[in-house]
């Protein structure tokens, strides 16, 4: 394995845009649609075809950090877990085992278990992205990173406050369009730090 992870090696730029992209797309979207997003938010907390799915893609993205030491296609986000190591041959394979136990035996609120779970996975690239930059700028990156880990964690542990938060954001309209502006403002403010001060970071 090298030295350095995949991850460490992530540029601050090419983070930046995608990280921008989403913000900008997901919050346009909030405001040019409230009525199609407020609905699809509302039914997320039920919808088990959708929760297995992303706790698959999350599980599998997982399964790939602990894979084995070694060279290979299997191996391309292998990553030391240092004292933990040991632990990872048992992981190699209970995890997929845990996708399917999981996905058939947890009913209530899956899709946001499996949302948090994808959170915490989509934190770490982030986080070393950002690591060590000289634009004070950066910061956008991580605080964004640690508050998806924050929100991710309760959405492991507390899914119903997923369900409680929808119902706040949308009981009232103004609400609503307040939230979702600041989302864009957010990512219009990452892309355009990526495009004048992230270029060869």
């Amino acid at each position: 394995m090298d030295a350095m992870h995949l991850y460490e090696h992530l540029p601050l730029f090419g983070t930046g845009i995608a990280v921008g992209l989403w913000l900008v797309a997901v919050h346009a979207f909030m405001l040019a649609k409230p009525d199609a997003a407020q609905a699809f938010l509302k039914k997320f907390p039920r919808n088990q075809k959708l929760g297995r799915a992303i706790l698959a893609f999350g599980l599998l993205w997982f399964w790939f950090i602990v894979a084995p030491a070694g060279k290979g296609p299997m191996n391309f986000l292998a990553m030391d877990l240092g004292e933990f190591e040991p632990v990872k041959k048992h992981l190699f394979y209970l995890v997929p085992l845990s996708i399917l136990a999981v996905g058939i035996a947890v009913k209530e609120f899956l899709s946001v278990r499996a949302l948090g779970l994808l959170g915490l996975m989509v934190a770490a690239p982030m986080l070393d992205a950002a690591f060590l930059k000289d634009p004070q700028s950066r910061l956008l990156i991580p605080i964004l990173a640690y508050a998806i880990i924050i929100k991710s964690l309760y959405c492991v542990g507390m899914p119903y406050l997923f369900r409680d938060a929808v119902t706040w954001a949308t009981a009232s309209q103004k609400r609503w369009q307040l939230l979702s502006a600041g989302g864009l403002a957010y990512g219009i403010a990452v892309l355009a730090c990526a495009f004048l001060f992230w270029k060869g970071y």
